[in-house]
């Protein structure tokens, strides 16, 4: 009972530094984004929006905000858990988190409760941003959305770890958002359908996992996707088992942790 209690106030205490770690500095951290949605909604939405006219049977402006969302949640989430495990790290206080009695899911459960929680925090601001764009928005199945946000947020912080552990400079937890991440998710369905491509394309996008859960994501917002969100449900979940047994085999093994 001790033990229990033990591990429980220390996943706490490691969880709130971690939600404090980016609220301190949330001129960095939440301003970013909201500006940055902004522009998207000002530029693609107001500006180029009406001479594109409707994207599935909706206004473009109304088909893109999930996509943008979406996009907004995967790369906070991610790189919140990125800078935060490669910072202790770097600093060489992983040490103490792995000399002290809390079990290696306890570990990975707190930085994955502050990437989450980023996420979630940046996907709702920039839904409050949407709706000075289009106040007419209304979400169509609320539970949906919020499952898919949630999951898409521990999916992504999962990788962010895993990335974080491989990492040996800062300059390597950049690479793989830059030259994978930030390309999948533009080509991911956040500001076109893939009906529109060719056959041909249309197929190689069926291969983007970021396809799937942007238009989950949108299907729960909007009510309309391409893909079967059953199967996109699937995936997601089959990710984050994956990643979570491969991220506490790496904590196991002191695998780019213990040098």
């Amino acid at each position: 009972m001790y033990r229990r209690k033990e591990i429980f106030n220390s996943l706490i205490t490691l969880s709130i530094k971690e939600i404090r770690r980016f609220m301190r500095i949330w001129v960095q951290t939440l301003v970013p984004p909201a500006v940055t949605m902004s522009l998207y909604f000002v530029i693609f939405g107001s500006l180029i929006g009406p001479r594109i006219g409707s994207m599935d049977g909706l206004d473009y402006i109304q088909f893109m905000i999930p996509g943008l969302i979406m996009m907004s949640v995967i790369t906070n989430s991610y790189a919140n858990v990125t800078s935060s495990f490669y910072g202790v790290k770097f600093q060489r206080s992983i040490e103490e988190l792995l000399v002290s009695p809390m079990p290696n899911w306890a570990i990975l459960l707190g930085f994955i409760i502050g990437g989450v929680s980023r996420g979630i925090l940046i996907g709702f601001i920039v839904y409050v941003v949407s709706l000075f764009f289009y106040p007419a928005f209304e979400v169509v199945n609320p539970g949906l959305t919020l499952l898919v946000l949630f999951l898409t947020a521990i999916l992504f912080s999962l990788m962010g770890f895993i990335n974080a552990v491989f990492a040996d400079s800062f300059d390597d937890i950049s690479i793989i958002p830059t030259f994978i991440l930030t390309p999948l998710i533009y080509l991911g369905g956040v500001f076109y359908s893939i009906n529109i491509l060719p056959e041909f394309w249309r197929n190689v996008s069926m291969v983007n996992p970021m396809l799937y859960v942007v238009n989950t994501f949108r299907e729960g917002m909007l009510g309309v996707s391409d893909v079967s969100i059953p199967f996109a449900l699937g995936m997601i979940f089959s990710f984050i088992v994956v990643f979570t047994v491969v991220c506490l085999y790496l904590l196991n093994k002191g695998i780019g942790i213990r040098q």
